[in-house]
């Protein structure tokens, strides 16, 4: 393994969490993730991670009719917290130091994001999982992982999806779709690309950071990312 990132950030859907359940979280996916993120981080590289909620709740997606949708997103963010604790422990099991740090306030649970402190735990080699999306409604967990990229000054930030990289249509639909090996980030926003919303897009494009969409199945799936390696479309600015 060869990384050619020093710093990265993985976004990581909490359908992604799921394995074969319909609901909730599969602890053998939650193990195997650990031990390739242990297995990234051994090699030298710092680790961010976002995780969404998806498995447990889609925020608005989810919400009942009568259900405030202020309400309903922060329960979707709460959801990103619950995950975050299940990868943080699956990690810790394995040996590897990592920490959870919440935009919303729940100091029992976990420690509030403070810019300073997340860069001083990349520092001392920990992995660190940022939740609770931003802190605020009405923006994607995929938004919060751009801004925690930015932020971090990550050389990449790795989406693991269902799909080995971005397609013009769905895949699991089409079977003529065609994938992209490489996208702007504008045409991606154009052509409304269903990969991540247009302000995650938007933020990465302004910090340069490049986006890396790769299928999350398979042992050495994160590994062969980090490398350059595999199946994968990469979203930059010139193609």
């Amino acid at each position: 393994m060869k990384p050619i990132y020093k710093r990265i950030l993985l976004k990581l859907s909490g359908e992604g969490l799921m394995g074969s359940k319909e609901f909730g979280m599969d602890a053998a996916v939650i193990n195997s993730l650990a031990e390739q993120i242990k297995h990234i981080r051994d090699a030298g590289v710092e680790v961010c991670i976002v995780v969404g909620g998806g498995n447990i709740f889609r925020g608005a997606k989810d919400a009942a009719k009568d259900m405030d949708l202020t309400t309903a997103h922060y329960v979707g963010m709460m959801a990103t917290v619950m995950n975050a604790l299940f990868v943080q422990n699956a990690l810790e099991n394995l040996g590897a130091e990592a920490r959870v740090m919440s935009g919303l306030h729940i100091p029992a649970v976990c420690e509030n994001y403070i810019y300073r402190r997340a860069r001083r735990h990349l520092e001392k080699g920990r992995i660190v999982i940022f939740a609770g999306g931003t802190g605020n409604p009405y923006f994607t967990t995929d938004t919060g992982a751009a801004l925690r990229a930015s932020e971090m000054k990550c050389d990449v930030l790795l989406k693991a999806t269902q799909v080995d990289g971005v397609y013009d249509s769905d895949p699991k639909k089409n079977a003529g779709a065609k994938r992209y090996d490489a996208v702007s980030y504008d045409e991606v926003i154009s052509k409304q690309l269903k990969v991540m919303d247009a302000a995650a897009v938007t933020l990465a494009k302004e910090n340069r950071i490049p986006i890396v969409v790769f299928a999350q199945k398979g042992k050495n799936a994160l590994a062969d990312a980090v490398s350059g390696k595999g199946e994968f479309t990469i979203i930059k600015e010139e193609v």
